[in-house]
């Protein structure tokens, strides 16, 4: 059950959610639960099957990045629509035995061929299901690499339970058979995804089970052949094969652009071990993803603006954001292509001159971005003046997952094909849906911004896999899906853990509201409710969470390491149909 908040603004109190599917539920051996405490390792994501595949690999004897990786890999089965294979991500990962935070950008890249102008004139939705937004995929180069620099295991080995789950199958919940239904007319308009996710015509049922016999051959023969079979091999033909040509069905009427993308790109491609962005909170280490993610960057600063005001409650927490995401519209991109200033973005000089203008009413839209110069003085005389980039629509596309083990690694993972079914497109005879990850940058015309498309460019994310040290040991690990809200979401749980007074699975569980340097704030029902009126009172304007799911901000997960040498592992216990956590030994 959702725990009971309660809040007075200004200083904040809180007290403490292919083949066709065979119609058969298999009994299940554990019950999806969002909490769990133990001992020996843990982990939380938003399925059952992932974390009891990421749990496995730990009582095997594997260590917190083997989990992450066999973890992702079974997310690829039972979350499609958010992970796979030929989607990207970022690992924020805690070496227990160096005491230090690294991070591996998994990043996809845009084709050789792709110029900044390339999205200019498309609508938005004609580019999301298209060859034309279908980057260079990293997951498997970033899970060759972790396992290589931190692992124990093999590849081969930890797609193991991934192969096991996507042969046997998996019960269809109501959140698979939604998200189905949701991309139902795109979906038919492909002939190999209409065959593998829509039986029949219509999107399995729920209680049904999903089996997908080319995924479960794709990851084995993956495992054999090793990354190289899809960075310039057979694998990587295929997929270039498929983007510039998809499969539409004879008789379509959808307009769909192929893609630029050459096999010589998958061979270019590489995972990259990034420094982590880095900031001090409170007396506590708050490491994150440095660009091309802005989750670090964004997370940080909003923190270190909250650090410099003399209290914080809901309304500094909107105001910083709402400064936070107009410095990082305005400076972050792929540091490979554009000069990201991002020790000024987070230095205390820079927090104290944005932390000035946040007074006691909402400040007029919209905010404009501060100077990260180096020479920070008097408040500068007004936060107006600034432009707002279009919102795009916002999804619970993406997904998260932590894990740790006997050892005390940690592993903070934000895993996405973007979109909410990616592309729409599946590669034929591979069970694998491709992303459409390139609409995440500017589509322009927009001179100077630091996110437009170009030759081998990384698009700007907002994902913030999380990670807290105190006395450099870890103490939380948390992170989100959700687009832009990612980082609200994880900024919002931070504050909820370390300032409001709420146990970890209360700050996951509260109530949330994202203000993203937007005209209005998006604020779940519940949040709306409860903290509306003074809100209001205060100049704030709160508006509904565009669907679907409708009213749902972020799928989280989380991590927290205890005094007594337990850790505990949260999950949601209602958004996006409740998450799952595992320990390996629930009692000494």
């Amino acid at each position: 059950m959702r725990s009971v908040v309660v809040a007075s603004l200004g200083l904040v109190t809180f007290a403490g959610f292919l083949a066709p599917p065979v119609h058969a539920s298999p009994p299940a051996k554990e019950v999806k639960r969002p909490v769990a405490e133990g001992h020996g390792g843990a982990v939380a994501t938003v399925d059952l099957d992932a974390s009891r595949a990421a749990l496995s690999v730990l009582r095997q004897g594997g260590n917190a990045m083997d989990a992450a990786v066999a973890g992702a890999a079974a997310l690829g089965v039972t979350e499609p629509y958010s992970a796979g294979l030929a989607g990207g991500g970022f690992i924020v990962y805690y070496d227990a035995g160096k005491r230090k935070v690294t991070t591996i950008d998994g990043r996809e890249t845009a084709p050789r061929a792709m110029p900044s102008t390339a999205f200019e004139g498309i609508p938005f939705d004609e580019a999301v299901t298209s060859g034309l937004s279908v980057g260079v995929p990293g997951s498997v180069a970033q899970w060759d690499l972790a396992l290589r620099r931190y692992g124990t295991m093999s590849l081969r080995q930890v797609l193991r339970p991934a192969i096991e789950v996507a042969e046997k199958g998996f019960v269809v919940d109501q959140t698979f058979h939604d998200q189905t239904e949701q991309n139902t007319a795109r979906f038919a308009d492909f002939t190999s995804t209409a065959s593998l996710y829509l039986p029949g015509g219509q999107p399995p049922p729920v209680g049904s089970v999903f089996r997908n016999p080319d995924l479960a051959r794709t990851y084995r023969e993956l495992g054999i052949r090793g990354p190289d079979w899809l960075y310039g091999g057979g694998l990587g033909r295929e997929i270039v094969a498929t983007v510039k040509k998809p499969p539409v069905r004879k008789g379509a009427t959808r307009n769909v652009r192929t893609g630029l993308m050459e096999v010589s790109d998958l061979r270019a491609y590489r995972a990259l071990e990034r420094p982590p962005s880095k900031v001090t909170y409170k007396g506590l280490g708050v490491y994150g993803m440095a660009p091309p993610s802005s989750g670090g960057s964004t997370v940080g600063e909003a923190l270190k603006i909250l650090e410099a005001l003399p209290k914080v409650g809901l309304h500094e927490y909107l105001e910083a954001s709402r400064l936070a995401f107009a410095d990082r519209n305005a400076y972050v991109g792929d540091p490979a292509y554009v000069n990201v200033p991002l020790d000024q973005l987070l230095s205390d000089g820079f927090a104290k001159e944005r932390a000035c203008l946040i007074g006691p009413r909402a400040m007029a839209h919209p905010a404009a971005p501060g100077s990260p110069d180096g020479s920070y003085g008097p408040c500068p005389s007004g936060a107006s003046g600034g432009s707002a980039p279009e919102e795009k629509k916002e999804g619970p596309e993406t997904t998260h997952l932590v894990v740790t083990d006997r050892w005390g690694d940690v592993a903070a993972y934000n895993i996405t094909i973007e979109q909410t079914g990616g592309s729409g497109i599946v590669v034929p005879g591979r069970g694998i849906l491709l992303n459409n990850e390139l609409t995440d940058f500017t589509f322009g015309p927009a001179p100077g911004d630091p996110n437009l498309p170009a030759p081998g460019k990384r698009p700007r994310s907002s994902m913030a896999p999380t990670i807290v040290l105190k006395d450099g040991r870890p103490l939380l690990a948390v992170g989100s899906p959700g687009g832009s809200t990612i980082i609200t979401t994880v900024l919002q749980i931070l504050l909820n853990r370390l300032d409001f007074g709420m146990s970890l699975p209360e700050a996951v569980a509260a109530p949330r509201a994202s203000q993203r340097n937007t005209a209005a704030t998006q604020a779940e029902p519940a949040f709306a409710d409860r903290y509306g009126p003074e809100l209001t009172a205060l100049g704030h304007t709160l508006t509904d969470v565009p669907g679907p799911p409708v009213g749902e901000i972020g799928a989280a997960t989380g991590l927290e390491f205890l005094r007594d040498g337990r850790v505990q592992a949260v999950a949601e216990p209602g958004r996006r149909g409740g998450g799952s956590a595992l320990v390996v030994s629930p009692r000494r």
